[in-house]
């Protein structure tokens, strides 16, 4: 009787005759989240098995697992020979001892003497002759123990399911480079492209010294935080304080932030060709703040040339966003009363939608090149592992 982790996998079974990537991808994901913990992978029929471990080991695994893209669920299962007596056992030692159960059984071996309903009623019985606490209800039962009668002999055990994260393996998406603040959205942002299977690195935009070092350190643990569900990351931090101070300098108050913001998105695209990335991504969501109304967007967008810009809170509301943040573990980290660069120079009443003529006089006035040459120049990279 031997301890395996059961992992079924999410949408890749969609795939077709390019299936065989997205499965390499996948266990290449497993065995990054794994590095450390002594273990084998084996890839069996429409799942994969986690096995050769320490039992103590056990839970750690499976939280680890919890954040690999592509998982759809997860059983600990106990491993044994597909004969009724070593069946049963297994089938004892993960049973509760009282209340309402039923057992279903997956035949996958159809050379196995017994139907699927034989062998659930065969081990019920046996389960109710070992524990008097016990009574069958196939209806609604308390809990359920599952027997899985492999092709090869063996037999997997088990009574609970555990929910992974779904979505397809990081990396089989292309790679996209995230605008990341100190705030709830972005990480969110970031967490949901991944998910889609895309490689997401990190760019931040930092003012010191008007804004501190504690402010950086908050970025760098939710990037820490992204790259948990990644395998690792690339964080790429830039100064922009020479820029707002030449908007706060030569430039009409109410368009601080909307000029700023340009000069990001020159910044990221500029940044995301070197780097091979293929797209930006942002936590952007419509009306949410003055600089995320339509026109903000519009403004925002037509200084990016070649690239597409992801914005895929689009349509969320605070509520919806922060119940992500909680549920991918970022929250408690954003709220840290830390600020990022957008509140450096905040204008007290910021154009919310400022028209394109107005926005290119105005930044007629500011040596963009210059500006950006210049913040090219503090460009700082942190690997996270």
């Amino acid at each position: 009787m031997e301890k395996v982790i059961i992992i079924r996998y999410a949408e890749l079974f969609l795939k077709g005759k390019n299936r065989g990537y997205f499965e390499r991808a996948f266990s290449n994901n497993i065995e990054k989240a794994l590095q450390g913990i002594s273990h084998e992978l084996i890839k069996t029929s429409g799942r994969y098995l986690v096995e050769n471990f320490d039992v103590e080991e056990t839970e750690k695994i499976v939280s680890r697992l919890k954040k690999v893209f592509g998982i759809h669920t997860m059983s600990i299962a106990l491993r044994v020979s597909s004969s009724m007596a070593d069946i049963a056992e297994a089938a004892k030692s993960i049973s509760r001892k009282k209340g309402r159960f039923k057992v279903e059984t997956h035949r996958a071996d159809k050379k196995f003497p017994m139907h699927s309903v034989e062998v659930s009623a065969e081990i019920g019985g046996l389960l109710l002759e070992t524990y008097r606490g016990l009574s069958v209800d196939i209806h609604e039962p308390e809990f359920t123990v599952y027997v899985d009668i492999r092709e090869n002999g063996t037999t997997l055990v088990f009574s609970e399911f555990f929910e992974g994260p779904n979505g397809m393996p990081v990396g089989t998406a292309g790679r996209g480079l995230l605008l990341i603040s100190g705030g709830i959205d972005s990480p969110v942002a970031g967490h949901m492209i991944a998910k889609r299977g895309m490689k997401v690195d990190c760019l931040h935009f930092h003012s010191y010294p008007y804004t501190n070092m504690q402010a950086k350190e908050k970025v760098v643990d939710l990037a820490k935080t992204l790259a948990s569900y990644e395998g690792g990351l690339n964080l790429y931090i830039v100064s922009v304080t020479k820029i707002q101070e030449a908007i706060h300098e030569h430039c009409a108050e109410d368009l601080m932030v909307t000029l700023l913001r340009r000069f990001m998105f020159r910044i990221a695209e500029r940044l995301a060709k070197n780097t091979s990335h293929q797209c930006l991504i942002t936590g952007e969501s419509l009306g949410q703040v003055a600089s995320q109304t339509i026109e903000g967007m519009t403004s925002s967008n037509s200084v990016v040339q070649d690239l597409p810009i992801l914005r895929p809170l689009v349509g969320f509301d605070k509520n919806e966003i922060i119940e992500r943040s909680v549920a991918m573990g970022a929250y408690e980290i954003s709220i840290l009363p830390y600020e990022d660069c957008c509140t450096v120079f905040l204008p007290k009443y910021p154009a919310i939608r400022p028209k394109m003529n107005y926005i290119l006089e105005e930044e007629a006035k500011l040596d963009v090149d210059g500006l950006i040459k210049e913040a090219f120049e503090t460009i700082e990279k942190i690997e996270i592992k």
